[in-house]
């Protein structure tokens, strides 16, 4: 696989808001992943990830970034009351791509988090379906999840906030 044909699939993955695309072709096998979701200033991402000399290669691309943000219809679990200060410290999970919100990896199954629950980084929050890929959002921070605003199975857009989380 050529570095053209490479630049090419990450120009398809930024353009089509792809959370993650991975073409394999004889024994050379790309997987793209975009960022996560837009950048919070609460928190802090790596600028790059290392890309290891073999035929897999990790190639980290931005989004496009939202112009609006549309507030969320009725929260499936209000956070509980606290003051305003507290509520500045909440970080948000937002949606990296549009899709539908699913809070568990199949309908029997119970879901990844609760109001309540303590999280670790990269712990599974949900799952956003969108064009038939099953895209998981990991939590970036440690902490407890304060309020799920997303009820399963509701289409959600690019950039909606899912969870609310205190940072520990």
């Amino acid at each position: 696989m050529s570095i053209d044909e490479i630049k090419e699939l990450i120009h398809v993955a930024r353009d089509t808001g792809i959370y993650e695309l991975e073409v394999q072709q004889g024994e050379n096998k790309v997987r793209i992943r975009t960022a996560a979701g837009p950048a919070n200033p609460e928190m802090t991402f790596p600028a790059a990830i290392p890309v290891p000399v073999t035929t897999s290669h990790a190639i980290p691309i931005q989004p496009p970034q939202p112009q609006v943000t549309p507030p969320p219809s009725e929260p499936s679990a209000a956070p509980p009351a606290s003051s305003p200060q507290e509520e500045d410290k909440n970080i948000k999970v937002t949606s990296p791509i549009v899709g539908t919100y699913y809070d568990a990896p199949s309908p029997n199954a119970p879901p990844f988090v609760k109001v309540g629950d303590r999280i670790e980084p990269r712990q599974v929050l949900c799952i956003i379906e969108s064009m038939k890929l099953m895209n998981e959002i990991e939590a970036e921070v440690a902490g407890t999840v304060v309020a799920k605003l997303v009820e399963n199975g509701r289409p959600v857009e690019y950039g909606e906030t899912l969870f609310l989380i205190r940072p520990v």
